[in-house]
């Protein structure tokens, strides 16, 4: 009896590692970040590690100052090297190693590796790390008073229109909820709305927006965003408010197909004009034949007789005693009166005496 216990004791701790909930509690652990060392001097390296992030997922790793794991990275981007920063891809099961060159940052430390996702739903974790030689500072103080939070997803409001799918600048309106969990009331916030495309850290632009939130009261905000003209891609929006990235928004840009057609048309267009035009030039300097005289010609059937050539063609057609006596006009000089059809007085008729002497 001994062993059917155990055997349905392991049978039922093999269920319970199975089912949805552990499975699904395993799947909700956030990702985490592992360095092979906690401390280095600028122009040395270390091996990032980690695990729990989404498979196949493109991360940016950077050393950032004045942060710490609890609150993040304080200064966004800004305060991070920037130009040192690597980009991994995960594996099918959320994991990645990568070596990272030790820089500087551009703040004091305390310093943390930063490693956050660049495209899709965003997550992010620190690691606390040491660059020797470089300088240290307390974090700065928060300010007392008012304190702004985001209480619901950012979205992206509005469409692309036909002017954008010639080139015009994509245009989007920044939509979100925030709450003043401080004391004191906040007037008139300053927000900084980024933009970044793909790894590169984003360009920050000020927008203030005017009202006052009362502490523990919300109200919605709406900031508009603007990129390049005739840019297309994977886009990044990023809301910073008191130093600190609140929220971050992806946004696809469509291709401007509008501009390819239109380069497409000015290939084929531009160059048939410059033919056409090239043929005018040619067919205006071009010396000119001089133009021929065209001389009486006999109808078509007299031009077909069988046995004419081409030279006596033309000899009969200019010489005017090709003419039959008969049709020869009165005033011709060769002949007297009216001429008649030939008959039997002929001189040359055999019948017809000849005179001999004078009448």
């Amino acid at each position: 009896m001994s062993v059917k216990v155990r055997i349905v004791v392991a049978l039922l701790a093999a269920l319970v590692l199975l089912s949805p909930t552990a499975t699904a509690s395993a799947a909700d652990d956030p990702p985490s970040v592992k360095l092979s060392k906690a401390q280095a001097g600028t122009g040395g390296s270390i091996t990032v590690t980690g695990s729990g992030w989404r498979p196949r997922a493109l991360l940016m790793l950077l050393i950032c100052g004045q942060s710490v794991p609890s609150t993040g990275v304080t200064g966004g981007t800004n305060s991070c090297a920037n130009a040192d920063g690597r980009a991994v891809t995960t594996d099918a099961e959320g994991r990645f190693s990568r070596k990272l060159p030790v820089a500087e940052p551009p703040v004091p430390c305390p310093c943390v590796v930063h490693v956050a996702t660049v495209t899709g739903a965003k997550a992010e974790a620190d690691a606390i790390f040491q660059v020797a030689g470089h300088a240290v500072e307390p974090l700065p103080a928060e300010p007392a008073g008012g304190r702004l939070s985001v209480l619901t997803d950012t979205r992206l409001d509005g469409s692309s229109g036909l002017l954008t799918w010639f080139g015009a600048p994509p245009t989007r309106t920044l939509v979100f909820t925030v709450g003043n969990v401080g004391t004191s009331a906040v007037k008139n916030p300053l927000f900084q709305v980024g933009t970044s495309h793909g790894v590169f850290a984003p360009q920050w632009e000020e927008q203030q927006w005017r009202g006052t939130i009362q502490p523990g009261r919300k109200a919605r905000i709406e900031l508009p965003v603007e990129l390049a003209a005739g840019a297309h891609g994977d886009y990044t929006v990023s809301l910073k408010y008191g130093g600190k990235v609140m929220a971050e928004q992806p946004w696809g840009v469509g291709r401007p197909w509008g501009v390819t057609l239109f380069w497409i048309l000015v290939g084929l267009v531009v160059p048939a004009a410059l033919f056409r035009v090239g043929m005018a030039v040619v067919d205006r300097i071009r010396p000119r034949q001089p133009a021929r005289r065209r001389g009486l010609r006999l109808p078509e059937v007299a031009l077909r007789l069988p046995g004419l050539r081409p030279r006596e063609e033309a000899r009969h057609a200019a010489s005017p005693s090709s003419t039959l006596p008969w049709f020869t006009p009165d005033n011709d000089p060769g002949t007297a009166g009216r001429l008649s059809a030939p008959h039997d007085d002929s001189p040359t008729s055999p019948t017809t005496p000849t005179r001999k002497g004078p009448p």
